[in-house]
């Protein structure tokens, strides 16, 4: 603890300097890197009053540098002299004063979490800390991801605002905040949408049409055949393919989830690899590239539909839940996390199965 003692030092015309002096020395504001014993306060006292109204300047002098020696003192002890509570409030406050914005930027684990930092920014260009955040400004900004001039569809505002909801959990949990927002607040339900994809015959349709990439057609083909995404059939790589007494399989980690997966290949979606070399097994194609390569491919097979590259993963889940296989086990080939995600293709096959029976139609 540093004692503050006022003290009197002699100096011209008869008058007396007060300064506070400290034990041990403190930093010195004036000069960085150095300490100081002493702090001159600019006030001076009459070393012999000559009269009355001497005196009285003197006790005035004398009483306001008392008061700044006790508020120094309380300054530079301010941990011993502050309660429990004080400090729990200064600690709360230094919390409250801290980015959270800068916070968020340290987080960031995909790209949907980099688009959320983008319409959190939009949302608060003035900055955000978190002594800002309440139950209020967490719906204001839900409402902000779901508000038509954004141009996010209801489903990628759900995505960004589970992201948002994400880092505040961690938050909570590493005491940047002293409530659990994330579990107060609601999230967004997914909508769904109408997920296209490939029939047989417009399958054998698409196989038989020529590509004029034939490692992007290979690409695509071994999509239907695994139900592998774009993002880590372009990253797969040769250690990653494995064969064993049971077979082909690859083992390698999702980009979207992350989650480590070990997916059984057929003999055929084997062949559509190439040659085992080492490194990626596919050749390196940029997005905006493959999606003109696809949309020349679909048009030269003469197919009337809207079909990205992950409609061939839609069409490997439809195609298994057609030919009878499990949802359970349709849901692990895909890697899907939870099992709701997988009913959806469930749907679409009960709603082609119900246009199938209506194609009969008897007159009677």
């Amino acid at each position: 603890m540093v004692r503050v003692t006022l003290r009197r030092k002699p100096i011209s015309k008869g008058r007396l300097s007060l300064y506070l002096d400290f034990y041990p020395a403190i930093p010195d504001p004036k000069n960085q890197g150095k300490y100081t014993r002493r702090e001159f306060l600019n006030l001076y006292l009459h070393e012999k009053p000559a009269d009355v109204f001497e005196k009285e300047e003197n006790k005035n002098r004398e009483h306001l540098a008392k008061q700044i020696r006790i508020n120094r003192e309380n300054e530079v002890n301010k941990l011993e002299v502050y309660s429990d509570f004080e400090r729990e409030r200064l600690e709360i406050k230094k919390l409250g004063d801290r980015d959270f914005i800068d916070y968020f930027s340290k987080h960031l684990k995909d790209p949907t979490y980099k688009g959320t930092l983008s319409k959190l920014q939009s949302f608060a260009p003035k900055g955000l800390k978190f002594a800002d955040l309440s139950e209020k400004l967490c719906n204001e900004f839900k409402a902000f991801l779901l508000d038509p001039k954004t141009s996010l569809a209801k489903n990628t505002a759900k995505i960004y605002f589970d992201r948002f909801k994400t880092i505040l959990k961690t938050a909570y949990k590493e005491g940047y905040l002293l409530s659990d927002l994330n579990a107060k607040i609601q999230g967004l339900g997914f909508e769904e949408t109408e997920r296209q994809y490939l029939t047989r015959e417009e399958l054998d349709l698409l196989v038989q049409t020529p590509c004029s990439n034939e490692a992007f057609k290979r690409m695509a083909l071994f999509s239907v055949l695994t139900g592998m995404r774009w993002s880590d059939i372009v990253k797969l790589q040769w250690k990653e393919v494995h064969n064993t007494s049971e077979g082909y399989s690859i083992h390698f980690r999702q980009k979207k989830t992350k989650g480590v997966e070990v997916l059984p290949i057929t003999i055929q979606a084997y062949t559509l690899l190439g040659k085992n070399e080492n490194g990626n097994v596919f050749d390196t194609i940029p997005k905006s590239t493959a999606i003109e390569i696809l949309k020349r491919w679909i048009n030269a097979a003469g197919l009337n539909k809207h079909i990205t590259f992950h409609s061939f993963r839609h069409t490997f889940a439809t195609l298994q839940l057609s030919e009878g296989t499990d949802i359970y086990n349709v849901s692990k080939l895909l890697g899907h996390r939870e099992l709701s995600t997988t009913q959806i293709y469930a749907k679409v096959v009960d709603k082609s199965k119900r246009e199938a029976v209506e194609k009969i139609k008897l007159k009677l």
